[in-house]
C-alpha cells in the first residue's frame, strides 16, 4: 500500500532512540523528509545517519521542554525543508513510583516532559500547519493514560495527552489539522526503561510477560512505527481524534 507520504514533511520529537527513532525511519522509507530531535548530540548524529529511504532526514539538537528548545526544532523543519505537514510529539519520561514519593515537585517534572512540550510544539507548529491547508498531529501517549497500571505521575500526564489530543482534534478539525493519540504497551528497545528491567531482573521480567502480556513478549518498535507512519498519512484521513491502541492485547480497558 502506497501511504502517500512522499514529499510530506515531518518533525518528530525525541527521535534520537526508541519509538520516535523508529517513526522517524519509517516516515523516511516512506518518502517523507523528516526532522529528527532530541536534547544529545552524538546520539541525534548517529540516528540521522543510520535512516535510509526515499526520504530525507535532517536533526536538530533542542530540548523542547524548554520555549527555545520548541521554537528551534519546528524552526529547523521551516529551514531545511520549506514547509511542515506532520507533528508527532514523542517526548516523555516518568516519575515517582508511588504516591508516598510523588510530591508536587515531582508532578511537575513529569508534566513538564510528557503534556507540556506536546502541547508547546503543536502550538508553535500550527502556522506551518495552516499555511499547507491542514497536516496532523500526532501524540505518543501510552496505554497507562487510558487505565492503571504505571506510575502516578506518569499516568495523570499521559491521561493529560490523550485529552489534549481530543480537545485539539474538535477544535482543529474545521482546518482539516487531523490530531490524534497512540497508546503504546510495554515496548523494548535499546537503552529503555524496559531492557533495563529485563537486564536488572530478568526472572522477575519473565513472570511479568507472562502474567502481563498476552502475545507472549514486549512489543517491538517497528510494530509502533508501522501504526503511526499509517495514521500520519493520508490513508488515515478519518482518524480525528481517537485514541489508537498498540499493545499487543496488554490492556484491559475497552
Amino acid at each position: 500500500m502506497d501511504l502517500g507520504l512522499t514529499g510530506k514533511v515531518a518533525l518528530v520529537t525525541g527521535s534520537s532512540r526508541g519509538i520516535g527513532r523508529g517513526i522517524a525511519t519509517r516516515l523516511v522509507e516512506e518518502g517523507a523528509d523528516v526532522v529528527l530531535c532530541a536534547r544529545g548530540a552524538v546520539g541525534l548524529e548517529e540516528a540521522v545517519g543510520a535512516v535510509r529511504g526515499p526520504g530525507r532526514a535532517h536533526g536538530v539538537v533542542a530540548d523542547v521542554a524548554t520555549p527555545e528548545g520548541v521554537h528551534d526544532a519546528v524552526a529547523a523543519a521551516a529551514g531545511a525543508f520549506g514547509r511542515l505537514d506532520i507533528v508527532v510529539n514523542n517526548v516523555g519520561g516518568s516519575g515517582a513510583r508511588t504516591i508516598d514519593e510523588m510530591d508536587e515537585a515531582d508532578l511537575t517534572g513529569v508534566l513538564g516532559r510528557n503534556l507540556v512540550p506536546a502541547l508547546a510544539v503543536s502550538r508553535a507548529a500550527l502556522p506551518l500547519l495552516r499555511e499547507r491547508g491542514g497536516g496532523v498531529i500526532a501524540m505518543i501517549a501510552s496505554i497507562w493514560g487510558r487505565e492503571g497500571g504505571g506510575s502516578p505521575g506518569y499516568n495523570v500526564a499521559k491521561a493529560a495527552e490523550i485529552s489534549l489530543a481530543k480537545a485539539m482534534a474538535g477544535d482543529l478539525a474545521k482546518e482539516r489539522i487531523r490530531v490524534f493519540s497512540v497508546a503504546p504497551g510495554s515496548t523494548l528497545f535499546p537503552g529503555g526503561s524496559w531492557e533495563r528491567r529485563v537486564r536488572d531482573d530478568p526472572d522477575g521480567m519473565a513472570a511479568f510477560v507472562e502474567r502481563e502480556l498476552p502475545w507472549g513478549r514486549f512489543g517491538t518498535v517497528d510494530e509502533i512505527a508501522d501504526v503511526v507512519a499509517f495514521l500520519v498519512s493520508p490513508r488515515a484521513s478519518w482518524v480525528v481524534g481517537t485514541c489508537v491502541v498498540v499493545d499487543g492485547g496488554q490492556s484491559r480497558s475497552f
